[in-house]
């Protein structure tokens, strides 16, 4: 089945993709740096490093199950993976091979973890926009990008706390929108086959 997917038109495959909610792994990152928000103020500096370390790289994992309680399953051999569902894969890869840039730096100076792992980790929702053709994603990337950089020069005593707070509410804001997407998307496909079993 998957190979036979892959084998349609580019258009097409775009279109299933589509058709996913897509919100199985923002709900798991807003968990866990909600978890790192919430927990910074309480432990040491080095709690928090590994935090940021475990936590971030746990999202995948809470995001898989998750994904079986919004309906996403991302393992289930039901499921139509396109060249789509490929592509995002490997702008994951992408981002998490930038890490390589964040881990030398936060040597020098551990306070810069908050923010190159908040931004980088970011950065796959670039081309998740241009893959669903929707400004969420581009939104999220930037509007995290600004707002972690100006929270990390205004609470220099408070980073962690400041840039968690800056990654939960821009999730809150791009689950709503990737929610209605999804909606929009279902009402449309609900008419599309209306109209054909009309006609």
């Amino acid at each position: 089945m998957m190979n036979k997917v892959k084998q349609l038109p580019l258009e097409q495959q775009r279109n299933i993709f589509k058709q996913s909610r897509l919100v199985a792994m923002p709900l798991a990152g807003t968990i866990v740096w909600a978890v790192i928000g919430m927990t910074a103020p309480f432990v040491d500096e080095v709690t928090k490093a590994w935090m940021l370390y475990l936590g971030t790289g746990a999202i995948f994992y809470i995001g898989a199950g998750l994904s079986y309680l919004t309906g996403e399953n991302f393992f289930s051999k039901k499921r139509l993976n396109t060249t789509f569902d490929s592509l995002f894969f490997v702008s994951i890869i992408m981002s998490l091979m930038v890490f390589a840039i964040a881990l030398p730096i936060a040597s020098i100076d551990h306070t810069t973890l908050p923010l190159t792992v908040g931004i980088l980790a970011g950065l796959m929702w670039m081309p998740l926009s241009w893959i669903i053709e929707h400004w969420v994603g581009y939104f999220h990337t930037i509007a995290r990008t600004l707002g972690i950089v100006t929270v990390w020069y205004l609470f220099p005593e408070a980073r962690y706390e400041a840039v968690s707070a800056v990654i939960v509410a821009i999730y809150a804001v791009s689950l709503f929108a990737l929610e209605k997407r999804y909606q929009s998307v279902c009402s449309a496909t609900h008419y599309v086959h209306s109209t054909t079993q009309g006609v």
